[in-house]
């Protein structure tokens, strides 16, 4: 039986972590089509930190919080950052720069969480002694501890967050952006042939995540954020 506590619990840790993983993920895509030349986005005021600008109502809050309340899965998405990739400079590099660097700023801001969750841990290893290895709160200790370690918990779940994202988006499966990637890198007959799934991507990343047929996710994706997260943290919580 699902517990509906823990996951309200939960996504009072999680929600401001998604939530700068993807306004930072979108901004970067605008900003960087700005810059190759294409300055759609900024046009239609995308290029902000402001959430509100890259948060789809259905995708990015009313699925992803019953989803999550009611089964423990987290799936969502955010509005796409529109580019006209006719108007980049170099199309094809200029179309790599700009879906790589949503998954390299994901990447970024992981390290950044990493860095700050290590150095408040080396400021105070007590802190540790609060937070089990399901990530949860023990209470116990002073103010300060009641402070910071809801703040560790986020930076932990900052960390995972944002690789999983950062992978998640680099599969080569357009509309994904390691799907951009791949049509930008391939020769022009693959990059057409490639093309070509978008209109079914969706429906394939969704059996991907959701039935996982051939182990994709379970046996090679989630082990190697596994990996990266203990890399970061340097130990895992």
């Amino acid at each position: 039986m699902m517990d509906f506590a823990h996951n309200i619990r939960l996504l009072s840790i999680i929600a401001l972590p998604i939530l700068f993983a993807i306004t930072l993920h979108e901004a970067a895509h605008a900003g960087i089509a700005d810059r190759c030349g294409d300055p759609t986005a900024r046009k239609l005021g995308r290029l902000t930190l402001n959430p509100i600008a890259h948060i789809d109502l259905f995708g990015t809050i009313i699925m992803p919080i019953f989803l999550f309340l009611f089964s423990g899965f987290l799936f969502g998405y955010a509005k796409p950052v529109p580019v006209n990739f006719m108007n980049l400079k170099r199309l094809k590099r200029d179309m790599v720069l700009v879906a790589a660097s949503g998954p390299a700023t994901n990447f970024l801001l992981a390290l950044a969480s990493g860095i700050i969750f290590r150095t408040f841990i080396a400021m105070d290893p007590r802190l540790l002694s609060h937070i089990s290895r399901n990530s949860h709160f023990i209470p116990g200790g002073d103010i300060g501890a009641s402070i910071l370690v809801p703040l560790l918990l986020m930076l932990n779940a900052s960390v995972h967050i944002n690789l999983f994202f950062m992978l998640f988006n680099m599969i080569p499966i357009p509309p994904l952006d390691g799907g951009r990637v791949l049509v930008g890198l391939l020769p022009d007959k693959g990059s057409r042939m490639v093309s070509r799934i978008e209109p079914y991507g969706v429906f394939i990343i969704l059996l991907l995540v959701m039935a996982d047929p051939i182990g994709i996710m379970g046996n090679i994706f989630l082990p190697i954020v596994n990996i990266l997260v203990g890399l970061i943290l340097g130990r895992a919580i």
